[in-house]
Formats: structure tokens, sequence, C-alpha cells
């Protein structure tokens, strides 16, 4: 069971490995964590340098993708194409699951 949202402060970067006992990842957030990290691990050519945390904000929860600089350019892609489809995947998924999904991409 996940802790309510006003529990956390406005964009409190959200370890998954820090949480709290009993205030784990929903089922959807952690769906959605895996799938992220599997297209950008396999998108770029630092995997190991990837990361993806939770930001918990008002009303959604926004994964934050951070990559190596030289990854930034195939994540985002030309015209920001891939960056694009990404989001789009997610907004599949948030209808399927009812969460408020959003994606930040960082270096």
């Amino acid at each position: 069971m996940s802790a309510p949202r006003d529990e956390f402060p406005a964009d409190e970067a959200v370890n998954p490995a820090d949480l709290p006992q009993g205030d784990e990842l929903t089922i959807g957030q952690e769906r959605v964590l895996e799938l992220i990290s599997y297209v950008v691990v396999n998108l770029v050519s630092h995997p190991a340098e990837v990361t993806v945390d939770i930001l918990r904000r008002q009303d959604r929860d926004v994964y934050q993708v951070k990559v190596n600089p030289e990854d930034l350019g195939r994540v985002i892609g030309k015209g920001g194409q891939t960056a694009r489809a990404l989001r789009v995947l997610l907004t599949a998924v948030s209808a399927r699951t009812d969460q408020r999904i959003g994606l930040d991409i960082v270096e």
C-alpha cells in the first residue's frame, strides 16, 4: 500500500530502495519503472549510468531519467521523436493503470 501523496514534498526524488517499510511502490509504479528502464537502457551506450527516480508531484508521478551526457541525444531523438514516443507509451500505460504519469529526461 502506498502512502498518500501529500506525505511527500513536491519534487522529492524517491529511490525505491530507500522507501521505509510499509511505503512501497505500487505494482503499477514498479511496472512503469521497469518499462522505462528497459527502453532507455537499450537505447544508450552507457547503460550502467542510467537511473530512473520517481518524483512525486501534486497529482502525478514524474519519472526522472538520468543518462550519461553522451547518451542524451539518443534518448531525446531527432526533433524529440524518441522522447515523444516514450511519452506516448507512458500515456497508454497511464490510461490502463489510472495513474497520472510524467517523464523528465536529464543528463
